[in-house]
């Protein structure tokens, strides 16, 4: 029968090896304890009566029975050792327990974890996602629980309302305030609901009559997405069980709540979103699924804030991105299917090319028919022409001949395909998180500062170039989605110089993934070689400078020739795929641009071109209206996205020779002009 000591040590050892669940660490707390507290009364209780029935012996032999009695009952044998044991043991075991109930909130935090315990979105500063651990979802392998329902948030898409609201005097305003906080009450039972069918860990403790208590605030910045943070009442009463313990039961977590938007199912494949979700769960990369529902899914929430525009162009952070960006790429390793299948950009044209150009053939026809002028006052987008700055069809032949000369140029398909890797595809400044650790994280360390950057939202990941991630990155740098005016425009003046984009690649290809303390676990690139740090000489950006410095042996000039040639060459494969990625998102926002009478009048187009209907057919309806009456993303022109992202489309295809000034309009010619990017 093992001691005391014995037993304590076992205690913590296998809580250390093998971290429990709350709810189990709860029950094996109070199981111990409560047997503590049992063995010495009852001791303490035998003593007293051993006390008094022989109150003539010695403490000596006091002792030496009672360890016969408690100890050993069915043995004749004892000694004044194994009391001063038994007396030590259950203090140091009381203390083990009252150590192990103040310390396990903190060290369940990270006890199975990396030193980086938190991660990831977005563009409002009120972002604040927990970690992983505190998720407590503990099986990376296994699917998350999912139910099939549905949460309608159309009543609630104001940014807050799950929170409390000032009071109105004004009559109307206080009946508009009341009907929402109604809202607000309904949407809040079903979030509850939800969570406690997918048996999300710890809000189990969440009451459905508390459900109007949480705190439900929408975040700023998802484009396709409604996102929320749900946070627990702040006073949850205790549970009976824990009435009393000496701990205090762990809050459950916060949680983030995405439900996706009503009309993002041709841009985005939601079933294979959650597939790539869990592989990156498996690395650690990204935020855990805690439970999914038809129309959307819980996730874990990460304690950090998003990137601002000024932000993403510094140095040091455009180092830590590049960092970051080389860890994902070694870090995911492609599965054969996406490698076989090609670029992503191009899977992502040919899937929403068809719906494009359902759009931009009645787009097209509104702005030549006579009526445009009299509607422009109302409908800005007709006031600025074409949306691609010519015909659709135009647009689609230079697209797929650029598509044509970049797999020419690129060696072939074959060669492509050797090149992917797995890509992120919109690291955007939203997407992009900061932790902001304490004073005594390892975060802090020198070496692992760019670990401090979280990257989130992996909607559009999936297998591209280096070079087709650099150039959407680099682009990136030109937006500011946060501008109250011009939230959708492309500042090109703010695209990476050719040295920024230097010290970009030359980072990425320089950094070395580390597979200890590191987020993201090594693999061997299919393409891109990790190379050992080399000293670089000062950037000269002329073709005909040669100046290798002095101060360099012979075998680092080497090393910073070779460097130098791989640099450059993905500087050129940047280059090259730019404007498939200004492709690809001009049709992004012209697949989500909303504008007045627009399905109705493709409905009679597609009626005319398929022959008269036998008055069943539905397809000449309007679709079912969605309630955006306080929605962010109305704001949001996707039309004038779409239409000033084409110049930059245009631009690169002059640059590359690959069409003639002449083939475009003069005015649309001198608006190209003026924005060019030659980098």
């Amino acid at each position: 029968m093992p001691s005391l000591d014995d037993l304590s040590t076992l205690i913590l050892r296998e809580d250390q090896e093998h971290p429990r669940s709350e709810e189990d660490s709860q029950g094996l707390f109070q199981q111990v304890h409560e047997w503590l507290h049992h063995e010495k009364a009852r001791r303490q209780n035998r003593k007293a009566r051993k006390a008094e029935a022989t109150s003539h012996a010695t403490n000596e032999n006091e002792s030496t029975e009672e360890n016969a009695v408690l100890e050993r009952p069915s043995s004749n044998t004892s000694n004044t050792s194994n009391t001063s044991e038994n007396t030590f043991s259950l203090d140091k075991l009381e203390r083990i327990l009252l150590q192990y109930a103040t310390a396990r909130p903190r060290s369940a935090l990270g006890s199975h974890r990396q030193p980086v315990k938190r991660q990831s979105r977005h563009r409002l500063r009120g972002l604040r996602r927990g970690s992983a651990s505190e998720s407590e979802l503990t099986d990376a392998d296994g699917a998350p629980p999912s139910v099939e329902a549905s949460l309608d948030n159309t009543k609630t898409l104001a940014y807050t309302g799950g929170t409390a609201v000032e009071e109105n005097t004004d009559s109307s305003a206080c009946v508009k305030q009341g009907k929402d906080a109604e809202a607000w009450v309904v949407f809040k039972s079903e979030i509850v609901r939800l969570v406690h069918t997918l048996q999300l860990k710890g809000w189990r403790r969440v009451p459905a009559d508390l459900a109007s208590e949480i705190e439900v605030v929408r975040l700023s910045g998802a484009l396709t997405n409604a996102v929320y943070v749900v946070a627990p009442p702040k006073n949850l009463p205790p549970s009976k069980t824990d009435s009393n313990s000496l701990v205090s039961r762990k809050r459950p977590p916060k949680l983030l709540l995405r439900i996706y938007g009503p009309q993002v199912d041709h841009l985005i494949d939601r079933e294979n979103e959650l597939q790539i979700l869990r592989r990156l769960g498996k690395k650690n990369i990204g935020p855990r699924i805690l439970g999914t529902f038809t129309n959307g899914r819980f996730e874990e929430y990460f304690e950090a804030r998003p990137l601002t525009p000024k932000e993403l162009r510094m140095p040091e952070t455009a180092r830590q991105v590049a960092k970051r960006m080389r860890e994902l790429h070694d870090g995911v390793e492609l599965l054969e299917e996406e490698r076989e299948g090609g670029p992503m950009i191009f899977k992502n044209w040919d899937k929403w090319v068809d719906r494009c150009e359902q759009v931009m053939n009645w787009l097209d026809k509104e702005i030549e028919s006579p009526q445009n002028e009299a509607k422009a006052a109302s409908e800005p987008w007709r006031r600025r022409g074409y949306v691609c700055g010519v015909t659709w069809d135009v647009f689609r032949r230079a697209v797929d001949n650029y598509r044509l000369w970049l797999v020419n140029s690129s060696g072939g398909m074959a060669e492509i395909k050797r090149q992917l890797v797995f890509a992120h595809n919109d690291t955007q400044y939203g997407n992009l998180l900061r932790m902001e650790p304490a004073t005594e994280s390892p975060l802090l360390l020198p070496a692992n500062e760019h670990k401090q950057l979280i990257v989130i939202d992996f909607e559009y990941s999936s297998a591209n170039t280096p070079g087709l991630e650099f150039a959407n990155h680099f682009t990136e740098w030109c937006y500011n989605y946060h501008d109250e005016e011009r939230s959708w425009a492309c500042n090109n003046r703010n695209y990476p110089t050719s040295e920024e984009q230097y010290h970009f690649v030359s980072t990425y290809l320089t950094h070395r993934p580390s597979s200890s303390g590191a987020l993201i676990s090594p693999l061997s690139s299919p393409t891109i070689r990790a190379r050992p740090p080399v000293a670089l000489a000062p950037l000269d950006l002329d073709e005909g400078s040669d100046r290798p410095s002095s101060r360099l042996s012979q075998n680092e000039q080497s090393k910073e020739a070779e460097l130098d040639a791989e640099v450059r060459f993905l500087m050129k494969q940047t280059r090259m795929w730019r404007a498939m990625n200004s492709a690809q998102w001009v049709a992004w926002g012209i697949v989500q641009a909303k504008v007045p009478g627009m399905e109705e009048g493709i409905a009679e187009m597609l009626a005319a071109r398929n022959g008269p209907s036998d008055g069943n057919d539905d397809d000449t309806k309007t679709p079912p209206a969605v309630d955006i009456e306080e929605e962010d993303d109305g704001d949001f022109d996707y039309l004038a996205y779409a239409q000033d992202r084409v110049m930059f489309f245009w631009g690169d295809l002059l640059s590359l020779n690959l069409i003639k000034p002449e083939e475009l309009p003069a005015p649309l010619l001198e608006h190209i002009k003026s924005r060019l990017v030659t980098y």
